[in-house]
């Protein structure tokens, strides 16, 4: 009796396993498509695409319905990737933090239009600074205008301040816009309200996050700072050639940019947005209001300075902490991230309760992008050309020469993409770098 009723309990089983790969995930169009097309779909463009390993999960009805993953966390020796492998998330760090912020104003503590500088008792550069370089403000004491910066300008990338000031010309810190003024995306505006809360609060952000998001939505894989349980599965972004780079594990905290998660735990956070947990409708209608127009030809590099009718179409702008559209379906929410070989997407559409997240941990990663979009929610309305994803058939083959690694001190070549200490010279221990990381200048 026992023998068929565990017969019976795998039959079971089975049977809803295969109900569910034939359940149609509903698209913004209202199409559908079966999970196991959809696997097979992009399967093939990962493939295709050469893309080293991907993580995906849609959204629909406000809930995620399909979550899977293809390709390797480490490629070279071909370590799978899974739904709980630890992946950088780069500026998806930055829709965490801004629902964050937004806690912090239900309760009170701050307000979005109140120039942060008066939250503080003494001037913001006259403190100490507690980590080794991004909570040093030394460089503002002349400057006029960073007391004007309010958290609304920061979460909405009006603050004025550059994205990061390593890439200035002095590596300094200075405000480069009138606050208020104009879309400049920027890590150090965020991380400027995150330095202020902490002081303010007397609690670090990886306190605050886990306190009021991570612990409240089970998301145990997840931090702002590298963890020691994460070393037991980690992926290694890819150079476009399969080439492993450089794993950082010593960051700091910093809301814009330091997230490590797995796909089950972002998948958790975007659910929660969906859902409208964490905050009220109130909030999320200012979250995803748009805050400020962007017209700019692309997001980063010189044509981010040129403006453009590109996207007037979608009316694309920035709310707080997210970028945002306008659709047939109503406002889009969405997020990038990138660095280090890691690139992600995601996007919702909270009236109709659908959406996508795209993680990659390789550089060809962004080449298939645009397809994956189209092919999961039928999203044509993301600004991917604004965001420089170039489709995989467009781009150029990679020469047979920038394959493998160039050391720079002994300049010894690895061509073999295989080594038993990851990054290392078999010469000199010294530091290995992608050949085509040199020649791009990455």
């Amino acid at each position: 009796m026992k023998t068929l009723s565990h017969t019976l309990y795998i039959f079971v089983l089975l049977l809803l396993n295969a109900c569910a790969s034939h359940t149609e995930i509903k698209k913004l169009d209202n199409s559908g498509i079966d999970a196991a097309t959809l696997t097979n779909e992009v399967q093939r463009l990962v493939e295709q695409a050469q893309v080293h390993g991907l993580a995906l999960a849609v959204f629909s009805e406000h809930q995620l319905v399909y979550k899977n993953t293809f390709g390797y966390g480490r490629f070279d020796t071909k370590t799978p990737l899974t739904d709980s492998t630890n992946l950088y998330g780069a500026s998806l760090s930055k829709a965490v933090f801004g629902v964050l912020v937004m806690q912090l104003v239900e309760e009170g503590v701050i307000d979005l239009d109140t120039p942060l500088q008066h939250y503080l008792p003494r001037k913001i550069w006259e403190y100490e600074p507690r980590t080794r370089w991004h909570d040093d403000y030394a460089a503002l004491t002349s400057d006029s205008l960073y007391h004007k910066i309010t958290a609304r300008m920061c979460l909405s990338h009006t603050s004025g301040f550059p994205n990061w000031r390593w890439f200035e010309a002095d590596q300094k810190l200075k405000v480069l816009d009138t606050p208020g003024t104009r879309y400049r995306y920027s890590g150090e505006g965020m991380t400027y309200l995150q330095v202020v809360l902490e002081r303010m609060l007397k609690k670090d952000l990886e306190e605050l996050a886990q306190e009021k998001i991570f612990q409240p939505l089970g998301m145990h894989n997840t931090s702002y700072t590298w963890q020691p349980q994460f070393e037991d599965d980690f992926a290694y972004g890819h150079a476009a050639t399969g080439a492993l780079l450089g794993k950082d594990k010593d960051n700091e905290a910093r809301g814009a940019s330091t997230l490590e998660t797995t796909l089950e735990d972002y998948s958790k956070f975007m659910e929660a947005v969906l859902q409208q947990k964490l905050l009220s409708p109130a909030s999320y209608r200012e979250l995803f209001a748009t805050q400020i127009r962007i017209h700019s030809l692309r997001q980063f590099g010189p044509l981010s300075l040129k403006d453009s009718t590109l996207n007037d179409a979608i009316a694309l702008g920035y709310g707080l902490g997210w970028g945002v559209l306008q659709s047939p379906y109503g406002v889009g929410a969405f997020k990038e991230g990138g660095g280090s070989g890691f690139h992600h997407y995601s996007i919702i559409y909270p009236e109709a309760g659908i959406g996508v997240l795209i993680m990659t941990n390789s550089d060809n990663g962004t080449g298939i992008f645009k397809e994956l979009l189209a092919l999961t929610i039928a999203d044509t309305y993301s600004p991917t050309e604004w965001n420089n994803y170039v489709p995989y058939q467009e781009k150029a083959p990679i020469a047979d020469s920038l394959y493998g690694y160039q050391c720079s001190p002994c300049n010894q070549a690895c061509d073999s993409l295989t080594f038993t200490d990851p990054g290392k010279c078999p010469h000199c221990q010294m530091g290995l770098v992608p050949k085509i990381s040199l020649v791009r200048g990455e």
